[in-house]
């Protein structure tokens, strides 16, 4: 199956934007994309680079013109689509989402960005509520797919539980600035590697108030290596093929997943020990059990 990363500079109006949006995706559908996914926030301007911003002025609800028009789009031109927005909950409430629209327009479902940062460009924390629907797994076409959104990449954890809920192919849409792409790159190869899938990185382009995102978007194979060669920091699409029998491989030639030790793991769920562990057993124990 081909997918797309499509890169694209967001623009004052909201038509435009939208306009070139779907010109990129029916240029990806007809070089056989099946699945094209945007970046963070992908039809909104960067606003939470300023924490005094009010998500209400971009903030929309799943049912709201946004999933309406990606709805439409991807039934007209027949390309299943990743759809990162800012979702309006409830009357002040808002997350940094992710919305998944089948080829033939229908909603798959919602990933809700968990991790917040609160950095100089980055004051998501200050304006969004972390998400609560977990990390899902939707089926679209052949493909099981996964979303972790922005700064959720430097947490394995999410990785690990979409990887466990069968995902095959997990996109990464970014809004990243500054000179990190070698960083993004390398958390990125870690977590294909780890948990056997392909990783889809989707990062913005553009100048926007002093911040300037360079592209760069990737996709990663289950084993480590590019699947296609990296975009610039210009417009554009990336295609790639993605190949779940290529998963299978790489998950029984390095069964990662099959070795775990998950109630050795207690401590990174932050549940106490019932003893304090001690570096090495007592002979006397044991030969008494």
């Amino acid at each position: 199956m081909k997918i797309a990363a499509v890169q694209v500079v967001h623009q004052p109006e909201p038509e435009r934007v939208r306009a070139r949006v779907e010109q990129f995706l029916q240029a990806a559908r007809a070089r056989g994309a099946e699945i094209a996914c945007l970046p963070e926030l992908a039809l909104h301007p960067w606003f939470p680079r300023d924490a005094s911003a009010d998500p209400s002025a971009h903030a929309e609800s799943v049912s709201g013109l946004l999933a309406t028009w990606a709805s439409e789009v991807a039934r007209k031109i027949g390309i299943a689509v990743v759809l990162p927005f800012c979702e309006r909950r409830a009357d002040g409430v808002y997350h940094n989402s992710a919305l998944v629209v089948d080829a033939g327009g229908q909603m798959q479902g919602l990933y809700r960005k968990i991790h917040l940062p609160d950095i100089p460009g980055w004051a998501e924390r200050r304006l969004f509520a972390p998400g609560d629907l977990g990390f899902p797994v939707f089926e679209v076409g052949p493909l099981r797919v996964g979303i972790q959104l922005g700064w959720d990449q430097f947490f394995p954890e999410g990785f690990r539980c979409l990887a466990l809920a069968g995902a095959q192919v997990v996109f990464v849409p970014t809004a990243a600035a500054y000179a990190s792409q070698e960083r993004w790159l390398a958390m990125g190869v870690s977590h294909a590697v780890a948990n056997g899938c392909y990783l889809v990185r989707v990062n913005r382009v553009g100048s926007e108030d002093g911040l300037d995102f360079y592209g760069h978007s990737y996709v990663v194979r289950p084993d480590g290596d590019l699947a296609a060669e990296p975009l610039g920091m210009a417009e554009g699409v990336l295609l790639a093929e993605v190949d779940p029998s290529t998963v299978e491989w790489a998950r029984r030639t390095w069964p990662f997943l099959a070795d775990r030790r998950p109630r050795q793991y207690a401590a990174v769920a932050g549940v106490a020990w019932p003893e304090t562990p001690r570096a090495l057993p007592d002979p006397a124990e044991e030969e008494a059990s």
